[in-house]
């Protein structure tokens, strides 16, 4: 569902309000060109609240397989002008991908093949989702994900390229974790298990990911961050 303006979180918590069980919710707000997503935490009885297992963290879209992340996705095929002429017009269709749920769209049309340009898109979109869209955690202190893990290093060290099909997941991760801690980074670089200075380098590598942080730790009297 796609609502403009505010999202009203008593009106989150009230969905789930008197159920012992709540599967956390994706609720999209959009105020271009940011869009920002809430998970909705399951509300429970008192008594039940000691026995309760932590909530299961929603998938970012981001992360998700590429035939589930297509289920949400509109996908649309044009042509574009630039570089080639004519030649390039008359043989390359450009592909513009939209997330319904969200609004966060991407295109691509600088390969000669529709697929290929399909793919690109695609791939735009994840690092734009990963960007625009946010997950609050259910619990901020539980362990970062299987993928995270897989490519940190026992010196807490990330290893990845931009280039990589992972990297559009690990930013949303990331981003998640110091959006659920009043842009902290530091605390959420303990929470991912790395270094601040990792953290602030992979958000350098995904651009405009270091600039969006910074103008929300100014806002909150934080300085910015730099990097190396």
């Amino acid at each position: 569902m796609i609502r403009l303006g505010l999202l009203l979180l008593p009106g989150c918590v009230a969905l789930c309000a008197g159920a012992r069980r709540c599967t956390p919710t994706l609720r999209v707000a959009l105020r271009p060109p940011r869009v920002r997503a809430l998970a909705c935490a399951p509300v429970q009885p008192a008594g039940e609240r000691a026995h309760a297992q932590a909530p299961a963290r929603a998938p970012h879209p981001a992360t998700l397989p590429l035939d589930e992340l297509l289920r949400d996705v509109q996908v649309e095929r044009t042509r574009r002008s630039g570089p080639g002429g004519q030649h390039r017009n008359k043989v390359e269709s450009a592909v513009v991908v939209l997330h319904v749920p969200s609004g966060v769209r991407a295109e691509a049309s600088e390969r000669r093949s529709q697929h290929d340009n399909r793919d690109v898109a695609i791939g735009r979109l994840r690092l734009r989702l990963a960007l625009d869209v946010r997950i609050a955690p259910p619990d901020p202190d539980a362990p970062p994900s299987a993928l995270w893990r897989a490519r940190r290093t026992a010196a807490g060290k990330l290893v990845v390229s931009e280039k990589h099909p992972d990297f559009p997941a690990l930013v949303a991760e990331a981003l998640d974790a110091i959006g659920a801690r009043a842009h902290d980074v530091r605390g959420a670089a303990e929470a991912l298990g790395v270094s601040t200075s990792q953290l602030v380098k992979l958000l350098a590598a995904a651009q405009p990911a270091l600039q969006r942080v910074n103008e929300a730790r100014a806002r909150t009297g934080l300085p910015p961050l730099k990097a190396n």
